[in-house]
C-alpha cells in the first residue's frame, strides 16, 4: 500500500478523528513528494474577517484545514474549488458553502444549526436542493485533497477509464479499500457512490462504478495498474512513443 496512510489505517479500529485526517494529509503530500509546509496556509486574520462578516464561528475542522493547507491550489482547487475566506457565504438557506465544482455543477456546504459544532455534516448542492454527503466536515475535505492532488499530477503520474463490469470487479479484489465512507457522486446521486482505493504507490478513485481514477507516486505504479486493470486507459502511451524520431521501425 501506498506509504503514509497509517493516519487512517487508525482509523479502522479507533474510529474518525479529524486531527488524524490532517496527518494523513501531511504524510500523504510527503510521500507524494509535494510536502505541506509552513506558509501553506491562510493567515488567521483572514479566517477572524470572515468571521466577522458573516457573524459566526466557522467550524474547527474547516478552521483547522485552512490553516493547514488552503493557499495550496494544488490540494484545493486544481479541478473543483475551496472557497476562500473572502468570498465564504451562506446561502438563502443558512448553508455555509465551502467548496464549488468547477462548473458549478454541485456545492458542498454545512447546515447552518449545526454550524456552531467541531466537524459537523456536510450537505451537497446539485439542483435540487441540498441533500446529506459526508457525516464529518473533516471526511469532505480529506476526500477533497485526495482528489485535487490527483488532478493537479504530473500527467505520466495519473491515468483514468471507463469502469465495466470486469474491471470493476478486479477494482474489489485487488485493491485495499481506503478507510473513508461511501460518499455520494455529484453526477449520479441516485447511484453507486465514490469509493477509495489503495495499491504499491498508488490511489484509485471509483466514481460512481462508471469511471475509475489512479494516481501513482511514478509513472511505473500507474502502469502497474494498467497491466492489473488491463483495457482502454485514456492516457497509456502510443507503443510508437518509445521510438525516437527517425527510429520508429518501417
Amino acid at each position: 500500500m501506498l506509504a503514509g496512510l497509517d493516519a487512517l489505517d487508525a482509523l479502522r479500529s479507533e474510529g474518525w478523528d479529524h486531527r488524524r485526517g490532517w496527518e494523513f494529509v501531511r504524510a500523504l503530500t510527503a510521500r507524494l513528494g509535494r510536502p505541506v509546509i509552513r506558509g501553506d496556509g491562510v493567515e488567521a486574520r483572514q479566517l477572524q474577517a470572515a468571521e466577522e462578516r458573516m457573524g459566526m464561528a466557522l467550524p474547527a475542522a474547516l478552521r483547522e484545514a485552512y490553516l493547514l493547507f488552503g493557499r495550496r491550489r494544488d490540494l484545493t482547487a486544481a479541478q473543483d474549488r475551496l472557497v476562500m475566506p473572502d468570498q465564504l457565504r451562506r446561502d438563502a438557506d443558512g448553508v455555509l458553502v465551502f467548496r464549488v465544482e468547477a462548473q458549478h455543477c454541485a456545492s458542498w456546504g454545512v447546515a447552518a444549526e449545526p454550524v456552531g459544532q467541531d466537524d459537523p455534516a456536510v450537505v451537497m448542492e446539485t439542483g435540487d436542493g441540498w441533500v446529506p454527503y459526508s457525516d464529518r466536515l473533516s471526511v469532505a475535505l480529506v476526500e477533497m485533497v485526495l482528489s485535487e492532488a490527483m488532478f493537479s499530477a504530473d500527467e505520466g503520474n495519473v491515468d483514468n477509464r471507463e469502469l465495466d463490469g470486469t474491471a470493476s470487479a478486479a477494482l474489489d479484489t485487488t485493491f485495499e479499500r481506503l478507510p473513508l465512507p461511501d460518499l455520494p457522486f455529484w453526477a449520479g446521486m441516485d447511484g453507486p457512490p465514490v469509493r477509495w482505493f489503495a495499491g504499491a504507490d498508488v490511489l484509485l478513485r471509483d466514481d460512481g462504478g462508471t469511471w475509475l481514477w489512479v494516481h501513482g507516486r511514478a509513472p511505473a505504479a500507474v502502469q502497474a495498474v494498467r497491466d492489473r486493470l488491463p483495457g482502454e486507459w485514456l492516457m497509456a502511451s502510443d507503443s510508437n512513443d518509445f521510438f525516437a524520431d527517425g527510429d520508429e521501425p518501417e
